[in-house]
């Protein structure tokens, strides 16, 4: 079973998005320090990660480089609702694999499914779900 790491500040939205992948099929764990995030991504537990703007009082674009030099192949997955341009060009340079805004109803939610989905479906690891139901 493919593991979706969760990794925002916000506890509720951690607990949200968890939420949102019960019955997935896929193994959902929220990190709560970035000591959690580097352990899983170096053990290669992780290869698809949601991940907020802000965590553990690190930026995203301080984080993302440091995930990518210890897994090249994991997918990154940015939550934010900042929509700078700034921003999505830094993010994009370091091969995210897809920003989101984040999820705030049904719609949203399935935009947010459909693209972990992918993410399993272009890892290489293939063990993921082939279809995840709404």
């Amino acid at each position: 079973m493919q593991t979706l790491q969760i990794i925002d500040t916000d506890k509720e939205t951690r607990k949200h998005i968890v939420g949102f992948f019960n019955g997935s099929g896929y193994r959902v764990i929220e990190a709560d320090s970035m000591g959690i995030v580097l352990r899983n991504v170096l053990k290669r537990e992780a290869t698809v990660i949601l991940l907020g703007s802000e965590f553990d009082g690190l930026s995203a674009t301080e984080i993302i480089p440091l995930l990518k030099r210890c897994n090249q192949n994991l997918k990154i997955i940015l939550i934010s609702n900042v929509e700078s341009p700034n921003l999505i060009r830094k993010v994009r340079k370091e091969r995210i694999f897809y920003h989101a805004l984040k999820p705030v109803n049904g719609d949203d939610r399935t935009e947010i499914r459909q693209v972990v989905q992918c993410a399993f479906h272009n890892s290489t690891d293939k063990r993921a779900p082939k279809n995840i139901s709404n």
